[in-house]
């Protein structure tokens, strides 16, 4: 072996050394990262435990609107709803409004929002709230159904561009396979 194949052959020998001690400091930050997770959800439930609370519904979602009273919920702890869901129809279709309808009329009689959280479906009475999973990723929102449609029978529900948005992992895509569920108020 010449000496200048042997001073390449240590250098990457020196390069790949480094690169399996950077990925150990990677490894070790994020063992760090699960244990202040663990601890803080510990935390969490004894505050619920303290509150004589159940958890029994995991929530992926920031915010869920529900009898126009906006509740805070940690994405990362389970959270006790009162409200029952009630299953409608899995794998459905469901797809978003195009913007041309953003501040027309629904057929409700409410001002179409598209950045808000509201549905239409063809059979569902109005006011109706409505829990829309992604069967694919899990992720969910709660919407109110305003409006009648889609107008297409492929198709079961119309979400809002920012409902679909937070559920669909695919940006681009127009329709994600869903289940639908009737949000009820425990009695």
């Amino acid at each position: 072996m010449t000496p200048k194949n042997l001073i390449i052959l240590l250098s990457c020998l020196s390069f790949l050394t480094i690169s399996a001690q950077e990925k150990k400091a990677q490894t070790k930050e994020k063992a760090k990262e699960h244990t202040t997770k663990t601890v803080d959800n510990k935390e969490i439930k004894e505050n619920k435990d303290q509150l004589k609370t159940v958890s029994s519904t995991k929530v992926d979602t920031s915010k869920i609107k529900l009898k126009n009273i906006v509740k805070e919920i940690d994405s990362t702890s389970n959270a006790l709803l009162d409200v029952n869901f009630k299953l409608l129809k899995k794998k459905a279709h469901a797809s978003y409004y195009h913007q041309k309808f953003h501040g027309k009329r629904t057929a409700s009689g409410k001002k179409f929002d598209n950045n808000g959280y509201t549905a239409a479906h063809k059979k569902l009475p109005f006011g109706t709230k409505v829990k829309v999973t992604n069967e694919v990723n899990g992720k969910f929102v709660i919407v109110e159904i305003t409006d009648r449609g889609p107008f297409s029978k492929a198709r079961e529900i119309d979400l809002t561009k920012k409902a679909f948005m937070e559920i669909a992992d695919n940006k681009k895509s127009g329709v994600v396979f869903v289940t639908l569920e009737v949000v009820e108020e425990k009695k």
